[in-house]
């Protein structure tokens, strides 16, 4: 009997192209043919300051090829514009000479004072992140090690620094990263220098592995044991340890659209993971519901993905306060990050009409992305 043929199979890369083309023209609208664009071109790294290197002169290499930190150089602008901003108002102040008119200006500079307080971020400083400028497209040598075999910087997607910097932690917080792994966030919390207890957890052994073997390239020793690595379902996290901790950061699994445009391999369009690939908004939802119950009232969660999917963003946010206040009366607050976009937006190119959180877009002048984060407090 002849053979049933079967159709030629359909790389994966070509079936999330076409998903992406439907869902996202349709949610990015006019941006997406330049979105697209940056996703399917080489992808931009930022090499992350390893502050635990004893080689001082790692920075001043970077600087020399003429990368630069983008964290501390956005905040140096804001002081700036902030020094700016004060001596144009007290050069208004000055040329309302009569003693009415003074009256008239103090009032007015009050309520303007009122609308826009200084902006003061509050970024660790300690988390140093070198980038090549806008259209730079150099690429970073590998980090080499130190007398004690200590990389010296790690190479990462800078945008994936933003979560980590939104969640900003405080001396002694107890920070829980409950999908840790491959370990860039757990990496840019440690550098902040300021976590009492950081659980670092994974449900993959192997990728914990891979953790493990990062933190010991990065870390040393008395460092490396205020971290546990453990490799629970984070879905269950609550029964481990419910309410303890300050942060959680939540970088969940989910579509990585860039990987999935430009690999084969290990692709989630692939057609036998169809299943495990519309399952992941719920996924997604139970890992914010387990971080979010992780914390103790005060305290706050960054969500994270690497996709431009607002099912996979926007839409598990607004769900996951919805059932924090239903199911557990809990009363869950979204903060606003738009000042992430005025400081960044030399670095990263972002999308203007996110309904909750922050979207990087790739772009090909700074190919970053796509990072969605989103913070919540838990009143």
């Amino acid at each position: 009997s002849p053979k049933a043929t079967t159709a030629p199979r359909i790389p994966s890369t070509r079936l999330a192209l076409h998903h992406f083309d439907m869902s996202y023209s349709l949610h990015l609208k006019d941006l997406w043919p330049s979105v697209r664009a940056g996703l399917l071109c080489e992808q931009k790294y930022g090499a992350l300051l390893n502050n635990f290197s004893a080689s001082d002169h790692v920075a001043q290499e970077l600087e020399l090829l003429n990368a630069t930190d983008f964290i501390s150089e956005a905040l140096q602008k804001v002081q700036q514009s902030q020094q700016g901003a004060d001596v144009r108002e007290a050069a208004r102040g000055f040329q309302a000479g009569s003693v009415e008119g003074r009256a008239v200006m103090q009032t007015e500079t009050v309520t303007q004072a009122e609308m826009s307080p200084p902006f003061r971020p509050s970024i660790s400083p300690r988390i140093k992140c070198y980038t090549f400028p806008r259209g730079d497209i150099t690429r970073f040598h590998p980090a080499r090690p130190d007398t004690l075999g200590v990389l010296g910087y790690y190479l990462m997607d800078a945008a994936s620094l933003l979560p980590v910097l939104a969640l900003n932690v405080q001396q002694d917080d107890f920070v829980l990263d409950l999908c840790a792994a491959p370990g860039g966030k757990t990496l840019a919390l440690l550098q902040t220098g300021l976590c009492g207890h950081l659980a670092a957890n994974d449900i993959s052994i192997s990728r914990t592995k891979r953790l493990n073997q990062i933190l010991h390239s990065y870390v040393p020793k008395e460092v490396r044991e205020t971290v546990s690595v453990t490799s629970y379902d984070g879905r269950d996290w609550e029964q481990v340890e419910g309410g303890t901790f300050h942060k959680v950061l939540v970088d969940v699994p989910c579509t990585t659209d860039r990987h999935s445009a430009m690999e084969e391999d290990n692709n989630i369009f692939h057609k036998k993971r169809t299943k495990e690939r519309q399952m992941l908004p719920m996924l997604q939802l139970q890992l914010l519901m387990a971080g979010i119950l992780a914390t103790n009232p005060g305290g706050e969660v960054v969500y994270s993905t690497c996709s431009l999917s607002p099912l996979q963003n926007e839409c598990v946010i607004e769900r996951a306060v919805e059932i924090a206040e239903t199911q557990f009366n809990i009363n869950v607050h979204v903060e606003d990050l738009s000042h992430f976009r005025t400081l960044f937006q030399d670095t990263f190119s972002f999308f203007s009409d996110c309904r909750l959180g922050e979207l990087v877009l790739p772009h090909l002048t700074a190919n970053f992305g796509p990072m969605y984060f989103c913070k919540l407090r838990r009143m």
